[in-house]
């Protein structure tokens, strides 16, 4: 079993850090972009789509700011992440995402979040 890397998408949005939070780190958010269904009990998060399950657990979070979840039976290290950040200049909304791939996937991988987070701006109106 090959090791699987890290990689990392941005994406501009229009919305307050704070709207956006809400999307990536609760389970309503969720739901409305990311999976077809989501419950929450204390820090794990359980995702369904069609008939699939998995669960992951909040491992680390700043409000307003990341939130860093890790799938349940997957190596520690492993993670994905929302990380909003703000450019200094015309202080736009980033939205950063970090996840982990085998190298062969790493492109469809990114082509998933790109349709997922079109679905989210779709929900925040962008």
């Amino acid at each position: 079993m090959s090791k699987k890397q890290k990689f990392t998408l941005e994406f501009p949005v229009r919305c307050s850090p704070n709207i956006l939070y809400e999307f990536l780190s609760t389970g309503d958010g969720l739901q409305e972009w990311f999976a077809d269904k989501v419950t929450v009990e204390d820090d794990i998060f359980n995702f369904g789509w069609s008939g699939s399950e998995e669960e992951a657990e909040v491992v680390e979070f700043e409000q307003d700011k990341f939130i860093r979840y890790h799938w349940i039976g997957s190596p520690e290290n492993e993670f994905f992440e929302f990380r909003i950040e703000q450019t200094e200049v015309s202080n736009q909304t980033i939205l950063v995402i970090s996840d982990f791939a085998e190298k062969n996937e790493i492109r469809d991988q990114s082509q998933l979040w790109g349709y997922q987070v079109k679905e989210l701006f779709h929900r925040l109106g962008n």
